[in-house]
Protein backbone atom coordinates (compact mmCIF):
# COMPACT_ATOMS: atom_id res chain seq x y z
CA UNK A 1 0.00 0.00 0.00
CA UNK A 2 3.03 2.78 1.18
CA UNK A 3 4.44 0.97 -2.46
CA UNK A 4 1.72 1.96 -4.54
CA UNK A 5 1.40 5.64 -2.49
CA UNK A 6 4.84 6.36 -3.70
CA UNK A 7 4.14 5.35 -6.86
CA UNK A 8 0.89 7.92 -7.19
CA UNK A 9 2.92 10.32 -5.82
CA UNK A 10 5.81 10.10 -7.99
CA UNK A 11 3.47 9.68 -11.23
CA UNK A 12 1.74 13.20 -10.05
CA UNK A 13 4.88 15.28 -9.36
CA UNK A 14 6.47 14.42 -12.69
CA UNK A 15 3.14 15.16 -14.62
CA UNK A 16 2.78 18.30 -12.37
CA UNK A 17 6.05 19.59 -13.76
CA UNK A 18 5.31 19.57 -17.43
CA UNK A 19 4.71 22.94 -19.02
CA UNK A 20 2.03 23.67 -21.43
CA UNK A 21 4.56 25.20 -24.22
CA UNK A 22 1.40 26.75 -25.82
CA UNK A 23 0.59 28.67 -22.67
CA UNK A 24 4.26 29.37 -21.99
CA UNK A 25 4.58 31.04 -25.73
CA UNK A 26 1.12 32.78 -25.27
CA UNK A 27 2.48 34.70 -21.88
CA UNK A 28 5.97 35.21 -23.16
CA UNK A 29 4.58 36.78 -26.29
CA UNK A 30 2.67 39.39 -24.46
CA UNK A 31 4.91 40.36 -21.79
CA UNK A 32 7.23 40.85 -24.81
CA UNK A 33 4.45 42.83 -27.57
CA UNK A 34 3.21 45.11 -24.33
CA UNK A 35 7.07 45.91 -23.96
CA UNK A 36 7.88 47.30 -27.55
CA UNK A 37 4.09 48.66 -27.11
CA UNK A 38 4.50 50.05 -23.59
CA UNK A 39 8.33 51.68 -24.51
CA UNK A 40 7.22 53.23 -28.38
CA UNK A 41 4.00 54.91 -26.57
CA UNK A 42 5.78 56.16 -23.67
CA UNK A 43 7.79 57.47 -26.30
CA UNK A 44 5.14 59.04 -28.38
CA UNK A 45 3.90 60.74 -25.07
CA UNK A 46 6.36 62.60 -24.45
CA UNK A 47 7.38 63.92 -27.16
CA UNK A 48 10.18 66.13 -28.11
CA UNK A 49 12.04 67.11 -31.03
CA UNK A 50 13.90 63.66 -31.73
CA UNK A 51 11.94 60.98 -30.56
CA UNK A 52 13.27 57.89 -29.59
CA UNK A 53 15.98 57.61 -32.03
CA UNK A 54 17.48 54.16 -30.11
CA UNK A 55 14.18 52.52 -30.04
CA UNK A 56 13.47 53.60 -33.82
CA UNK A 57 16.45 51.11 -34.71
CA UNK A 58 14.21 48.59 -34.22
CA UNK A 59 12.77 49.43 -37.79
CA UNK A 60 16.39 47.99 -38.95
CA UNK A 61 14.78 44.35 -37.86
CA UNK A 62 11.27 44.81 -37.82
CA UNK A 63 9.65 46.04 -41.22
CA UNK A 64 7.36 48.61 -40.62
CA UNK A 65 7.90 49.59 -37.13
CA UNK A 66 8.40 53.45 -36.73
CA UNK A 67 8.26 55.19 -33.36
CA UNK A 68 4.50 56.22 -33.74
CA UNK A 69 1.09 55.04 -32.23
CA UNK A 70 0.71 53.02 -35.30
CA UNK A 71 4.28 51.30 -34.66
CA UNK A 72 3.62 50.20 -31.58
CA UNK A 73 0.94 48.36 -33.05
CA UNK A 74 3.35 46.84 -35.74
CA UNK A 75 5.83 46.81 -32.81
CA UNK A 76 3.41 44.28 -30.59
CA UNK A 77 2.59 41.90 -33.33
CA UNK A 78 6.55 41.46 -33.66
CA UNK A 79 7.39 41.28 -30.08
CA UNK A 80 4.26 39.13 -29.75
CA UNK A 81 5.23 36.52 -32.56
CA UNK A 82 9.25 36.09 -31.24
CA UNK A 83 8.14 36.10 -27.65
CA UNK A 84 5.99 33.40 -28.49
CA UNK A 85 8.26 31.57 -30.35
CA UNK A 86 11.16 31.85 -27.80
CA UNK A 87 8.30 30.94 -24.57
CA UNK A 88 6.84 27.99 -26.82
CA UNK A 89 10.64 26.50 -27.32
CA UNK A 90 11.77 26.96 -23.98
CA UNK A 91 8.63 24.98 -22.88
CA UNK A 92 9.07 22.32 -25.87
CA UNK A 93 12.66 21.69 -24.21
CA UNK A 94 12.24 21.88 -20.63
CA UNK A 95 9.47 19.36 -21.36
CA UNK A 96 12.16 17.12 -23.32
CA UNK A 97 14.74 17.55 -20.69
CA UNK A 98 11.99 16.07 -17.93
CA UNK A 99 11.19 13.72 -19.97
CA UNK A 100 14.28 12.41 -20.57
CA UNK A 101 15.45 12.63 -16.95
CA UNK A 102 12.41 10.49 -16.07
CA UNK A 103 13.00 7.96 -18.54
CA UNK A 104 16.42 8.03 -17.19
CA UNK A 105 15.61 7.99 -13.86
CA UNK A 106 13.20 4.81 -14.20
CA UNK A 107 15.63 3.06 -16.49
CA UNK A 108 13.87 3.09 -19.91
CA UNK A 109 16.80 4.47 -21.87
Amino acid sequence: MANEKQAIERMVLARAMRLNATVQGIVTGMVAGLGIFVATNWLVLKGGPKVGPHLALLGQFLIGYRVSFVGSLIGFVYGFVAGYLVGYMVGRVYNWAVDRREHKRLGHA
